[in-house]
């Protein structure tokens, strides 16, 4: 099995995309790549290359001019974070490229498979159910919070 993770492509997404988020709940106006790049200390190349996958996800829109810059196409809350990981980096748990219904093996490893989806679902459960807007606020879903308190105990 391939390991599931976070890389930094995509943490670096989600922490522009809160940015975003910040601004849009403010009221704030569109923000530049380099604003972006400031506020998270993000390399502004990588932005750069990241901004045509999530315009054209529909989750960004840009604005031209000298006030110009990105803003989001919907409210942060309506914004989920496995929305935008998908936008940059496809699907959420692959093993060997095949997602985990596609997965099946022999002998004593067949459970794997069914180990398999349930990582899919718990990976897609936290990241969809949790948004841009749950993030900023600082209140995650409940079942995030569940899933916190079990990995304390």
């Amino acid at each position: 099995m391939s390991t599931v993770g976070i890389s930094a492509r995509m943490e670096y997404v989600v922490r522009a995309m809160l940015v975003l988020a910040e601004a849009s709940l403010s009221r704030a106006g569109p923000l530049s790549i380099e604003t972006l790049a400031y506020r998270q200390r993000l390399p502004a190349t990588f932005l750069e290359g990241i901004a045509a996958d999530l315009k054209r996800a529909g989750l960004v829109h840009s604005v031209l001019g000298s006030k110009g810059g990105y803003t989001l196409t919907r409210e942060p809350i309506d914004i989920s974070l496995g929305e935008i990981l998908r936008a940059v980096d496809g699907p959420l748990v692959q093993v060997r490229g095949l997602p985990p219904e596609e997965s099946h093996y022999a002998g004593v490893a067949e459970p794997l498979s069914d180990v398999r989806v349930a990582v899919h679902v718990s990976v897609c459960r936290v990241l969809d159910q949790t948004s841009l807007g749950d993030v900023v606020s600082g209140q995650l879903p409940q079942n995030v919070q569940a899933t916190l308190l079990a990995a304390d105990s």
